[in-house]
Protein backbone atom coordinates (compact mmCIF):
# COMPACT_ATOMS: atom_id res chain seq x y z
CA UNK A 1 0.00 0.00 0.00
CA UNK A 2 1.30 3.65 -1.14
CA UNK A 3 2.80 5.06 2.50
CA UNK A 4 0.87 8.45 1.99
CA UNK A 5 -2.72 6.42 2.25
CA UNK A 6 -1.30 3.73 4.91
CA UNK A 7 -0.26 6.46 6.95
CA UNK A 8 -3.63 8.07 6.96
CA UNK A 9 -5.61 4.72 7.88
CA UNK A 10 -3.61 4.92 10.71
CA UNK A 11 -3.95 8.34 11.70
CA UNK A 12 -7.63 7.53 11.46
CA UNK A 13 -7.76 4.24 13.57
CA UNK A 14 -5.75 5.78 16.18
CA UNK A 15 -8.32 8.98 15.88
CA UNK A 16 -4.88 11.24 15.81
CA UNK A 17 -4.60 14.45 13.55
CA UNK A 18 -1.84 14.25 10.45
CA UNK A 19 1.24 16.92 10.82
CA UNK A 20 2.67 17.27 7.25
CA UNK A 21 6.08 19.75 7.36
CA UNK A 22 7.28 21.03 4.27
CA UNK A 23 11.39 21.89 3.37
CA UNK A 24 12.95 23.12 0.26
CA UNK A 25 15.21 20.11 -0.66
CA UNK A 26 18.96 20.82 -1.16
CA UNK A 27 18.68 23.53 1.35
CA UNK A 28 21.45 24.31 2.62
CA UNK A 29 22.63 21.15 0.75
CA UNK A 30 20.99 17.74 0.23
CA UNK A 31 22.76 15.81 3.40
CA UNK A 32 20.93 18.85 5.29
CA UNK A 33 17.65 17.57 3.58
CA UNK A 34 18.40 13.81 4.31
CA UNK A 35 18.83 14.73 7.96
CA UNK A 36 16.28 16.76 8.47
CA UNK A 37 13.98 14.19 7.07
CA UNK A 38 15.05 11.39 9.69
CA UNK A 39 14.86 13.87 12.34
CA UNK A 40 11.17 15.05 11.54
CA UNK A 41 10.58 10.71 11.08
CA UNK A 42 11.88 10.74 14.75
CA UNK A 43 9.66 13.93 15.68
CA UNK A 44 6.61 12.11 14.40
CA UNK A 45 5.98 13.89 11.63
CA UNK A 46 3.48 11.91 8.97
CA UNK A 47 4.28 13.35 5.44
CA UNK A 48 7.46 14.99 4.59
CA UNK A 49 6.94 17.49 1.21
CA UNK A 50 10.16 18.17 -0.38
CA UNK A 51 10.16 21.43 -2.93
CA UNK A 52 11.97 20.54 -5.63
CA UNK A 53 13.80 23.30 -6.65
CA UNK A 54 12.86 25.89 -9.24
CA UNK A 55 13.62 29.08 -10.70
CA UNK A 56 10.29 30.61 -11.10
CA UNK A 57 8.35 29.37 -7.99
CA UNK A 58 5.56 31.46 -8.84
CA UNK A 59 3.07 29.94 -5.84
CA UNK A 60 5.67 30.51 -2.81
CA UNK A 61 6.35 33.57 -0.89
CA UNK A 62 10.05 35.14 -0.32
CA UNK A 63 10.43 32.60 2.30
CA UNK A 64 10.48 29.70 0.13
CA UNK A 65 11.61 31.63 -2.82
CA UNK A 66 14.55 32.00 -0.72
CA UNK A 67 15.11 28.49 -0.10
CA UNK A 68 14.59 27.48 -3.92
CA UNK A 69 17.29 29.69 -4.45
CA UNK A 70 19.84 28.18 -2.22
CA UNK A 71 18.69 24.74 -3.21
CA UNK A 72 19.48 25.59 -7.20
CA UNK A 73 22.94 27.55 -5.52
CA UNK A 74 23.84 23.89 -3.49
CA UNK A 75 23.28 22.00 -7.04
CA UNK A 76 20.35 20.26 -6.16
CA UNK A 77 18.46 18.77 -9.07
CA UNK A 78 15.80 16.82 -9.54
CA UNK A 79 18.18 13.57 -10.26
CA UNK A 80 20.09 14.84 -6.48
CA UNK A 81 16.65 14.59 -5.20
CA UNK A 82 15.67 10.94 -6.05
CA UNK A 83 19.17 9.97 -4.97
CA UNK A 84 18.46 11.66 -1.43
CA UNK A 85 15.55 9.96 -1.00
CA UNK A 86 16.86 6.74 -2.11
CA UNK A 87 19.05 7.17 1.07
CA UNK A 88 16.51 8.33 3.23
CA UNK A 89 14.87 4.66 2.08
CA UNK A 90 16.96 2.91 3.69
CA UNK A 91 16.48 3.90 7.46
CA UNK A 92 12.90 5.37 7.27
CA UNK A 93 9.78 4.61 5.78
CA UNK A 94 8.53 8.55 6.52
CA UNK A 95 5.59 9.17 3.17
CA UNK A 96 7.36 11.46 0.97
CA UNK A 97 5.35 14.17 -1.02
CA UNK A 98 7.88 16.20 -3.82
CA UNK A 99 6.51 19.58 -3.74
CA UNK A 100 7.15 20.31 -7.90
CA UNK A 101 5.98 22.89 -10.74
CA UNK A 102 5.37 21.14 -14.27
CA UNK A 103 7.97 22.74 -16.08
CA UNK A 104 10.34 20.11 -14.13
CA UNK A 105 7.99 17.04 -15.16
CA UNK A 106 7.85 18.08 -18.70
CA UNK A 107 11.57 18.84 -19.01
CA UNK A 108 12.31 15.41 -18.02
CA UNK A 109 9.56 13.64 -19.47
CA UNK A 110 6.82 12.92 -17.21
CA UNK A 111 6.55 9.59 -17.54
CA UNK A 112 10.26 9.27 -16.79
CA UNK A 113 9.85 11.77 -13.77
CA UNK A 114 6.94 9.17 -12.18
CA UNK A 115 9.04 6.08 -12.52
CA UNK A 116 12.29 7.71 -10.93
CA UNK A 117 10.38 9.29 -7.93
CA UNK A 118 8.74 5.60 -8.04
CA UNK A 119 12.01 3.75 -8.46
CA UNK A 120 13.59 6.48 -5.51
CA UNK A 121 10.73 5.89 -3.27
CA UNK A 122 8.52 8.97 -3.57
CA UNK A 123 4.74 8.52 -2.34
CA UNK A 124 3.28 11.53 -4.01
CA UNK A 125 3.81 14.18 -6.18
CA UNK A 126 1.87 17.66 -5.36
CA UNK A 127 2.06 19.66 -9.14
CA UNK A 128 1.75 23.27 -7.92
CA UNK A 129 1.06 24.71 -11.82
CA UNK A 130 -1.20 21.66 -12.89
CA UNK A 131 -4.56 21.59 -13.32
CA UNK A 132 -6.79 18.42 -13.46
CA UNK A 133 -8.02 19.74 -16.96
CA UNK A 134 -4.67 19.97 -18.75
CA UNK A 135 -3.56 16.34 -16.71
CA UNK A 136 -3.55 14.64 -19.78
CA UNK A 137 -2.27 10.90 -18.66
CA UNK A 138 -0.69 12.50 -15.64
CA UNK A 139 -3.36 10.63 -13.20
CA UNK A 140 -3.04 7.14 -15.12
CA UNK A 141 0.48 7.19 -15.12
CA UNK A 142 0.74 8.03 -11.35
CA UNK A 143 -1.56 5.42 -10.76
CA UNK A 144 0.30 2.59 -12.69
CA UNK A 145 3.12 4.08 -10.41
CA UNK A 146 0.96 3.60 -7.69
CA UNK A 147 1.68 7.74 -6.12
CA UNK A 148 -0.69 9.94 -4.87
CA UNK A 149 -1.50 12.70 -7.15
CA UNK A 150 -2.18 15.14 -4.68
CA UNK A 151 -4.33 18.66 -5.59
CA UNK A 152 -4.61 21.40 -4.79
CA UNK A 153 -8.16 23.34 -3.27
CA UNK A 154 -8.33 27.52 -2.43
CA UNK A 155 -10.31 29.69 -0.54
CA UNK A 156 -11.23 31.08 -4.31
CA UNK A 157 -12.20 27.37 -5.86
CA UNK A 158 -15.91 27.61 -6.69
CA UNK A 159 -17.60 24.60 -6.04
CA UNK A 160 -18.30 23.77 -9.11
CA UNK A 161 -14.18 23.34 -9.22
CA UNK A 162 -14.08 21.19 -5.72
CA UNK A 163 -16.66 18.71 -7.58
CA UNK A 164 -13.98 18.29 -10.55
CA UNK A 165 -10.72 18.35 -8.40
CA UNK A 166 -11.67 16.75 -4.88
CA UNK A 167 -12.49 13.26 -6.60
CA UNK A 168 -9.25 13.09 -8.71
CA UNK A 169 -7.34 13.65 -5.98
CA UNK A 170 -5.47 10.52 -4.47
CA UNK A 171 -4.03 10.46 -0.69
CA UNK A 172 -5.10 13.67 0.82
CA UNK A 173 -6.45 16.97 -0.37
CA UNK A 174 -4.38 19.97 0.02
CA UNK A 175 -6.53 22.85 1.20
CA UNK A 176 -4.62 26.42 1.17
CA UNK A 177 -6.26 28.22 3.64
CA UNK A 178 -5.56 31.76 2.10
CA UNK A 179 -5.34 33.72 -0.91
CA UNK A 180 -1.98 34.11 -2.33
CA UNK A 181 1.32 32.80 -1.75
CA UNK A 182 3.26 30.41 0.98
CA UNK A 183 4.44 32.82 4.08
CA UNK A 184 3.91 32.88 7.92
CA UNK A 185 0.65 34.68 8.98
CA UNK A 186 -0.04 36.36 12.45
CA UNK A 187 -3.80 33.97 12.75
CA UNK A 188 -4.99 31.43 11.13
CA UNK A 189 -8.19 32.11 8.42
CA UNK A 190 -11.36 32.27 9.78
CA UNK A 191 -13.37 30.31 6.81
CA UNK A 192 -11.29 27.30 7.11
CA UNK A 193 -13.94 25.32 9.05
CA UNK A 194 -16.86 26.31 5.78
CA UNK A 195 -14.18 25.41 2.76
CA UNK A 196 -13.60 22.04 4.53
CA UNK A 197 -17.00 21.38 4.62
CA UNK A 198 -17.76 22.04 1.31
CA UNK A 199 -14.70 20.16 0.31
CA UNK A 200 -16.20 17.03 2.27
CA UNK A 201 -19.34 17.10 0.67
CA UNK A 202 -17.00 16.03 -2.88
CA UNK A 203 -14.58 13.02 -1.04
CA UNK A 204 -13.93 11.42 1.90
CA UNK A 205 -10.06 11.90 1.75
CA UNK A 206 -7.92 13.26 4.32
CA UNK A 207 -8.36 17.33 4.24
CA UNK A 208 -4.36 18.90 5.10
CA UNK A 209 -4.55 22.41 5.65
CA UNK A 210 -1.53 24.63 5.26
CA UNK A 211 -0.38 28.40 4.02
CA UNK A 212 0.24 30.63 6.98
CA UNK A 213 0.42 28.78 9.81
CA UNK A 214 3.54 29.43 11.97
CA UNK A 215 2.82 27.94 15.47
CA UNK A 216 1.74 25.43 17.77
CA UNK A 217 -1.46 27.92 18.99
CA UNK A 218 -2.45 27.93 15.05
CA UNK A 219 -1.03 24.21 14.12
CA UNK A 220 -3.70 23.71 17.37
CA UNK A 221 -6.63 25.73 16.02
CA UNK A 222 -6.33 24.77 12.34
CA UNK A 223 -6.66 21.03 12.98
CA UNK A 224 -10.10 21.10 14.76
CA UNK A 225 -11.23 21.20 11.43
CA UNK A 226 -8.48 19.09 9.35
CA UNK A 227 -7.40 15.71 8.90
CA UNK A 228 -3.76 17.04 9.07
CA UNK A 229 -1.83 20.69 9.23
CA UNK A 230 0.63 21.56 7.15
CA UNK A 231 3.77 24.13 7.79
CA UNK A 232 6.17 25.05 5.47
CA UNK A 233 7.43 28.53 5.61
CA UNK A 234 7.73 28.70 9.61
CA UNK A 235 10.23 25.53 8.97
CA UNK A 236 11.64 26.81 5.97
CA UNK A 237 12.73 30.29 7.63
CA UNK A 238 14.44 27.71 10.89
CA UNK A 239 16.59 26.48 8.38
CA UNK A 240 17.62 29.87 6.70
CA UNK A 241 18.20 31.07 10.38
CA UNK A 242 20.30 28.18 11.27
CA UNK A 243 21.12 26.85 8.02
CA UNK A 244 25.29 27.33 8.88
CA UNK A 245 25.16 26.21 12.37
CA UNK A 246 26.30 22.80 13.07
CA UNK A 247 23.15 22.53 15.11
CA UNK A 248 20.83 22.59 12.35
CA UNK A 249 19.04 19.61 12.85
CA UNK A 250 18.38 19.37 16.03
CA UNK A 251 17.13 22.86 16.40
CA UNK A 252 15.02 22.31 13.34
CA UNK A 253 13.62 18.88 15.04
CA UNK A 254 12.89 20.65 18.61
CA UNK A 255 10.88 23.37 16.73
CA UNK A 256 9.13 21.09 13.99
CA UNK A 257 8.26 18.46 17.36
CA UNK A 258 6.23 21.14 18.89
CA UNK A 259 4.35 21.97 16.35
CA UNK A 260 3.56 18.09 15.85
CA UNK A 261 2.82 17.34 19.45
CA UNK A 262 0.30 20.97 19.48
CA UNK A 263 -1.42 19.10 16.57
CA UNK A 264 -1.41 15.63 17.92
CA UNK A 265 -3.02 16.97 21.32
CA UNK A 266 -6.32 17.62 19.74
Amino acid sequence: MNRIVERFEKLKREKQKGFVAYIGAGDPNLDATRQLALAFDRAGVDVLELGVPFSDPLADGVVNQLAAQRGLESGTTPQGVFEMVRKVRSESQIPIVLYVYFNLLHRRGVAEFINDAKAAGVDGLLVLDLPPEESDNYEQLMAAASLCNIYLIAPTTPETRIEIIAPRARGFIYYVSREGVTGMQSKVSDTIAEMTAKIRAHSELPIAVGFGISNPEQARAVAQNAEAVVVGSAIVNQIAEHGKSPELVPTVEKFVSELVTATKGC
